[in-house]
């Protein structure tokens, strides 16, 4: 482990770079399980989603800090907050947020069709961007990418880390899922706030698909610098643990089916008790990160066969 900054150290592992604050708290191992709350629509989900951040307005004051999902798991949210933007119901809220995002492929440019920032851009719209406190996204066109990433989790450090970390649930193989991006066996343990790993096949063609699924209006030279990429930016599982409270949301299970067996191995999976143990299962099913947050609520939809189990 090298020290990079006063307050962060990187690790490596293999071809996988990981940032941790040198003052982390030790490992606390409780399994708190995950249990999904169903409901019927997308535009539900979304309304749930809502009510999270309603709730955290109600009982914290001050500034919001969140974590936006990508893809099609949070597009009914997203455009609920856009709509709200064109009317002042939510400008005191709305100046309140410091929005972050959580995930990137690199090295692309940030007005790439399949960059999450242009994603967000489109569905939550300029109104949402103009009255919001900051946005601060993670940098993919920068010749340093490790220095940018730093950049990125000093901002997020200096504000107190995530009120709400909004979470998705990737496919993987062999039953394992991804959350943001922190991809199975790429060494990702408790105090990894952000990491910088080498992009697989799978998490390529997931989030390629994804956007395409969501309505992305997409063209054959930006899916080409997509699918050169070589990077994943990503949060980490300490950011994960850290946030106050964890909104997740399962919605996309027609389009990608592998997510029912997927995420119900996070449902049927305890941790162990022995540490180097629990951190083996972590690392290779990092879907799992999830079951140690003591807040969260897991959204899904019927499709996704919770009710049937």
């Amino acid at each position: 482990m090298s020290q990079i900054d006063t307050a962060f150290t990187k690790q490596q592992k293999d071809d996988n770079i990981w940032l941790s604050q040198t003052n982390n708290s030790p490992f606390n191992l409780v399994d708190h399980g995950v249990t999904p709350i169903t409901l019927n629509t997308e535009a539900d989900v979304g309304q749930a989603m809502l009510d999270e951040l309603l709730k955290t307005a109600e009982e914290k004051s001050g500034d919001i800090n969140i974590a936006l999902l990508g893809g099609r798991g949070a597009q009914q949210l997203h455009k609920l907050l856009g709509k709200l933007a064109t009317t002042n119901q939510l400008d005191a809220l709305f100046s309140r947020l410091n929005v972050f995002t959580q995930d990137a492929l690199a090295p692309m440019s940030m007005d790439n069709c399949f960059s999450f920032v242009r994603d967000f851009e489109r569905i939550l719209g300029p109104d949402f961007f103009n009255k919001i406190k900051s946005f601060t996204p993670m940098q993919t066109d920068t010749p340093n990418l490790e220095a940018g990433l730093m950049k990125y989790l000093q901002k997020l450090s200096s504000l107190g880390g995530l009120d709400i970390f909004f979470l998705g649930h990737g496919p993987e193989q062999n039953q394992a899922s991804h959350l943001a991006y922190i991809k199975p066996f790429s060494g990702a343990s408790y105090h990894h706030l952000a990491g910088l790993i080498p992009i697989s096949d799978s998490i390529l063609a997931h989030h390629i698909s994804k956007f395409k699924a969501g309505g992305s209006q997409v063209n054959e030279v930006d899916e080409k610098e997509c699918r050169n990429a070589q990077f994943i930016l990503t949060l980490g599982p300490a950011a994960i643990l850290q946030a106050t409270k964890i909104v997740q949301s399962v919605v996309d299970a027609d389009s990608a089916p592998a997510k029912v067996e997927t995420y119900a191995k996070v449902l049927s999976t305890p941790l162990s008790h022995d540490e180097q143990e629990a951190l083996s299962q972590l690392d290779a099913n990092p879907g799992l990160w999830v079951r140690l947050h003591p807040n969260v609520k897991s959204f899904v939809l019927p499709n996704l066969g919770c009710d049937k189990r």
